[in-house]
């Protein structure tokens, strides 16, 4: 392999390049992804930066109407979507979990209720309630994709 990357003109970095059986617990992480026994999902950096962004765009005092915030929170899905499509399905409905209950918050805010979101606010919110206003799901992204391609 080195003497193929020496003939591209390419070098390999001495301490990051490895052998690595993806098939062992532990695995890797490389572009963005962790492979692990033969699955693939976003690696923690990556996990930590989406939800960096998210907040960034659900500030609870944020005076936007909520169907401007929703459009704004749908640009980043989509993108984060279009990369980490390939993932395993439950690390897209935590994600989809993290933004409903962001977006929970700043509609109890606006009630001018206390507290995260959590228990009933479920049920005051149903996620029927962000999807009506057009809130993408990665989760059943993923899944009329993986359809699409049977």
């Amino acid at each position: 392999m080195r003497e193929w990357a020496e003939a591209a003109g390419l070098t390999l970095h001495p301490t990051k390049t490895r052998i690595v059986d993806a098939s062992q617990k532990g695995g890797f992480d490389f572009l963005g992804y962790h492979f692990e026994r033969g699955h693939r999902w976003p690696r923690q950096k990556s996990i930590d930066k989406f939800r960096e962004t998210i907040r960034e765009k659900t500030r609870r005092l944020d005076p936007r109407p909520m169907r401007e915030m929703v459009a704004n929170v749908n640009q980043t899905l989509k993108g984060w979507f279009g990369y980490f499509r390939h993932s395993v399905k439950n690390v897209l409905v935590g994600q989809d979990y993290f933004v409903r209950r962001r977006l929970r918050t700043v509609v109890k805010r606006r009630h001018k209720l206390k507290g995260g979101a959590r228990g009933l606010d479920h049920q005051r919110w149903p996620n029927a309630c962000f999807a009506e206003l057009g809130l993408i799901s990665l989760a059943l992204a993923r899944d009329k994709a993986s359809r699409s391609q049977r």
